[in-house]
């Protein structure tokens, strides 16, 4: 029997008794139910590795790769190719410069965002793993400046909490968003990306109000819907509303952005150990990697999986099937830049 305590008064939660590396389709069934209630959940000093990591991932649905995001002759430092790498460490496990293309990539996360929400399949759960983390803030010695974290933000709750008129606005417009991983990337760094034209970038169709039932289990069956909720689809992939003049778009985003992220509807996560695990669903929660001395200074490896979304809308308003975009821009090599890619027409509701 598992058990859950709370992190936030209206999301999030702390699990206790849960071996995922065994756990029962019964416990599974717990874990979806729960995190459909909560949004994300956190499992510490799992035991995961990386083959136990990717096995209970997969018992969520199918998985994305991240080989399309590989620059030519990168290698991965491991045999996964569902591992996401969300640390800051290069293919030998040394400390990225902190002027090397990733690095500058990397400063993107540290924005609110929504798992893949620039690919045309949208990212159900995701699943972050500590395999080393910085070391903890001693109060008689300055180190990192305390535990490194991962944050998340409330995403339905940013729906009940806007102004009435504001959500009727959203309901009635039924505004359709273009998602852009080459957006995030040049608002965290200006200066890196300043010749990087975001508009020839591959975009990604995704009405920003949706409805999303928390007991659908990812399983690709209807179940029914019977308690969907209002829930915000934006974050810093979100570079545009179609059909809105661009200043007018600009200033919705902004707002809905800064509303959804407030501090009273975040909670900021502390990794304590190697094997924390991090579990949410980015159909109904924002997150971003927390700030901390440690950055060009100590390892932090973190490594994630992805699941692919099976719902109904798990293709947004783009055609089901269309390629997924990968991100590739180094300023020294502007030729290698991701080409362009036309946003296919919409085809699903």
């Amino acid at each position: 029997m598992l058990s859950f305590t709370p992190l936030h008064p209206t999301f999030g939660a702390e699990v206790h008794g849960a071996d995922l590396a065994t756990i029962s389709d019964a416990g599974l069934d717990e874990i979806k139910h729960a995190i459909g209630k909560y949004g994300f959940l956190v499992f510490r000093a799992t035991g995961l590795d990386d083959d136990s990591h990717v096995a209970f991932s997969r018992r969520l649905g199918d998985l994305d790769d991240i080989g399309r995001y590989l620059t030519p002759g990168r290698k991965l430092r491991y045999r996964h190719i569902e591992l996401f790498d969300a640390g800051n460490v290069d293919e030998h496990g040394r400390l990225l410069h902190p002027d090397s293309a990733r690095a500058h990539q990397a400063k993107g996360n540290g924005l609110f965002h929504v798992d893949s929400s620039f690919n045309p399949r949208r990212a159900s759960y995701s699943l972050l793993r500590a395999v080393v983390l910085p070391p903890a803030a001693d109060n008689e010695a300055e180190d990192n400046g305390g535990p490194t974290t991962t944050d998340f933000a409330d995403a339905r709750a940013a729906y009940d909490t806007l102004p009435p008129d504001l959500q009727a606005d959203l309901r009635a417009h039924d505004y359709v968003g273009t998602h852009a991983i080459a957006h995030s990337r040049k608002l965290a760094d200006p200066a890196f990306y300043r010749d990087l034209n975001v508009d020839a970038q591959p975009h990604m169709r995704h009405r920003i109000l949706q409805r999303q039932d928390p007991f659908d289990d990812n399983d690709g069956d209807d179940d029914g819907g019977r308690d969907s909720h209002w829930t915000l689809y934006v974050g810093a992939h979100l570079h545009y509303l179609e059909g809105v003049p661009r200043a007018a778009s600009d200033a919705l985003i902004a707002r809905l952005n800064a509303h959804a992220t407030h501090p009273s509807r975040t909670v900021s996560v502390p990794w304590h150990q190697p094997g924390d695990l991090v579990m949410w669903d980015n159909r109904v929660v924002l997150h971003r990697a927390g700030a901390g001395a440690f950055a060009g200074r100590h390892v932090r490896d973190l490594r994630r999986t992805t699941v692919h979304d099976a719902g109904a809308g798990a293709w947004g308003l783009n055609g089901a099937g269309t390629a997924m975009p990968g991100f590739h821009y180094d300023p020294a090599q502007p030729a290698a830049a991701t080409p362009a890619v036309a946003p296919t027409v919409a085809v699903s509701s």
